[in-house]
């Protein structure tokens, strides 16, 4: 075996990929970018070489560059991870063209699996069933609508060269298909430079179930199924294995359609294959359609180390290095249950608008797997994935692994950036979810309950009070207080738009009586932390005025100095903003146009999703702030309204 691998990626899957490398005796080489010179990747590794700038296309797409890194360095292969060159063929033959090992399939499976209207053109081929659509070349609009008219409705938009749910549209009515088209193909051809389109038949309550396949390019072995229904705008949240309500008879049918699948190709390495279930009617072996293959290791893959006790990354070395399967399909079996919970840094109230800032802290508890690529202190940069980390759990049940999961994700802190964490733990807890009723559409029917207001309640508020007065850690009891009895003190928080006012009353040293309106909440100092009526306090995080309590997803609030305080008077809904760091690419309005509540300003790519940002009200555009192609900042000004007052006039 080669003695050194260069891993040609960031973030998690690198730290990943370097944990097993290393477990083998590898050296190991990372590649970063400017922006990652303080990454977690690059401190784990034996050696790094900085490819270029911040930008994807200027340093983890530059294959020459990290081709050039792994000569220098004496790398004997290059493992791609997922994402970025992970299933680009040029790349594979520019590898081996250098006389390096690239961890991965052939350049001719990927292109046999990289347009997926070939690919299911070829599956059918090979007995694997394919769902009912079109999936040739032609792509004029009006031809592509008569297509989804002879389908029937609903179908889904997908572009050919897709992914993680980009180029991809939903539509429900033939009213809708132009619109939905034009913005499929602009996002398809922002991410993967290619605008071509197939259309598919809608299946009405979807589940999405891939199977994970391995092959030695000659023989392939599946290791069973993932469900990977629970979805939101068709990228994954939270994964198991494995699914539900399988029964034997459709895993086996499931398994073998992989298994051609893969030996179709001739597929080298891991590889997922993946299916959309019709589950109206319960699992059945002929409710189960080919969608695409990824000719790579997936996000996921941890559940199904989990339940099958292999690690999927060995496998893909000792392969790569011309060893056999290590197992026959008859020696692989299930144990037990695994989830994995994808925590991102995002703002889930505004829509999942991805996030960024420093994470001031992060911890895990240390029942959990926790895949992750940053630390205390690391930066969510605007130029990748917001992901901070997946959270993998196993147990001998279902039932068992979801607790796990709920706890787990309870007892995760995160502090310095808003997260998708309250929302996972709403998940965990779902009582649709907890019976295994998944399909694609659970999240969108109970939206609103998963991303409800998440006010914090009123031990979470007294706890906040006793440390913006001070007494969180100290035994200063006097401090900041009255000076009669007995000692009380207001102090002012904020939680978004709502200020709190709560009154601390110190009834004795190391007992504090918090009041919230008609709420009286008595903290109580035993043995070295709190108690709030009676239960212990979770663990908080205090960076400047910001207080982060670990609980209930994690709430923060501010203090307030009520000495600072100065009311600002505000743009009064005039401005339209970005709302995240990003790119404009498209500006809809101009300069004296008239517009109504909900009308359509600009769309703003960012994290290589598109974003629509509206009119919070009727008015008239005072002026266009920005024009198409430039980058901007949270908070930029996009667009100004005339101030009604100046319409009026």
């Amino acid at each position: 075996m080669f003695d050194t691998i260069l891993i040609a990626n960031r973030g998690e899957i690198a730290c990943r990929v370097m944990e097993t490398a290393r477990r083998l005796g590898l050296r190991c080489v990372a590649v970063y970018s400017e922006a990652d010179a303080g990454a977690k990747h690059v401190a784990l590794a034996d050696e790094a070489v900085c490819i270029g700038g911040a930008a994807p296309a200027e340093s983890y797409l530059r294959g020459a560059r990290i081709i050039a890194a792994a000569l220098e360095t004496g790398a004997g292969a290059i493992h791609p991870g997922y994402g970025f060159l992970s299933e680009n063929p040029d790349f594979v033959e520019a590898v081996e063209a250098a006389g390096l090992v690239f961890v991965g399939p052939s350049a001719k499976a990927i292109r046999a699996m990289g347009l997926k209207d070939a690919a299911k053109r070829l599956m059918a081929e090979a007995g694997v069933p394919v769902v009912p659509g079109y999936h040739g070349e032609a792509q004029d609009a009006r031809f592509l609508a008569g297509e989804a008219e002879a389908i029937g409705y609903p179908v889904l938009i997908k572009a050919v060269a897709g992914g993680g749910g980009k180029g991809m549209r939903l539509v429900e009515r033939a009213e809708e298909f132009a619109e939905a088209l034009r913005s499929a193909q602009a996002e398809a051809r922002g991410a993967f430079g290619n605008e071509a389109v197939l259309i598919e038949k809608f299946v009405t309550k979807p589940r999405h179930i891939e199977v994970q396949v391995f092959g030695d390019g000659e023989k392939a072995v599946h290791l069973f199924e993932r469900d990977c229904s629970l979805q939101r705008r068709h990228q994954k949240v939270i994964e198991e294995a494995p699914a539900p309500g399988m029964t034997a008879e459709m895993r086996q049918a499931m398994g073998a359609a992989a298994v051609r699948a893969a030996e179709a190709i001739g597929y080298k390495g891991a590889g997922t294959v993946e299916f959309i279930v019709d589950g109206s009617r319960g699992l059945r072996p002929d409710g189960f359609w080919f969608m695409e293959m990824n000719t790579r290791l997936q996000v996921e893959h941890p559940v199904t180390e989990a339940i099958t006790g292999v690690d999927l990354v060995e496998w893909q070395l000792r392969v790569a290095a011309g060893e056999p399967l290590p197992l026959r399909q008859e020696d692989l079996g299930i144990n037990g249950h695994a989830f994995e919970a994808r925590l991102y840094a995002e703002d889930v109230p505004a829509g999942f608008l991805p996030a960024t800032g420093r994470l001031a802290h992060l911890g895990f508890p240390a029942d959990v797997r926790a895949d992750s690529g940053v630390r205390s202190g690391d930066v969510i940069s605007p130029h990748y994935d917001p992901m901070i980390a997946k959270l993998i759990v196993h147990g001998a049940t279902r039932e068992i692994a979801l607790r796990k999961l709920a706890r787990g994700l309870a007892e995760t802190q995160v502090a310095g950036t808003v997260t998708n964490l309250a929302f996972l733990g709403a998940l965990a807890r779902h009582e649709g979810f907890a019976a295994g009723e998944v399909d694609t559409g659970l999240i969108g029917r109970d939206l609103e309950r998963l991303t409800g207001s998440g006010a914090a309640s009123p031990q979470v508020l007294a706890q906040a009070a006793l440390a913006a007065a001070g007494l969180w850690e100290t035994g200063d009891w006097a401090r900041g207080f009255a000076l009669w009895a007995p000692l009380a003190r207001t102090v002012l928080l904020r939680q978004g738009d709502e200020a709190q006012s709560p009154v601390l009353r110190v009834l004795a040293p190391g007992r504090v009586e918090i009041t919230l309106g008609d709420t009286v909440v008595l903290a109580e100092r035993v043995d070295g932390g709190w108690r709030l009526d009676g239960r212990p306090a979770p663990a908080l995080f205090c960076a400047g005025e910001e207080i982060t309590v670990f609980a209930e997803g994690g709430q923060v609030l501010r203090r307030v100095d009520p000495l600072a305080r100065a009311g600002a008077a505000g743009a009064g809904g005039n401005l339209i903003e970005a709302p995240m760091p990003g790119r404009v690419v498209a500006v809809l309005a101009e300069a004296g146009q008239a517009v109504r509540a909900g009308d359509r300003l600009a769309v703003l790519e960012a994290m290589k999703m598109e974003h629509t940002l509206t009119a919070a009200r009727d008015g008239v555009v005072a002026e266009v702030l920005v024009a198409e192609g430039a980058q901007v900042e949270a908070g930029a000004a996009l667009i100004r309204l005339e101030e009604e007052a100046e319409e009026a006039a």
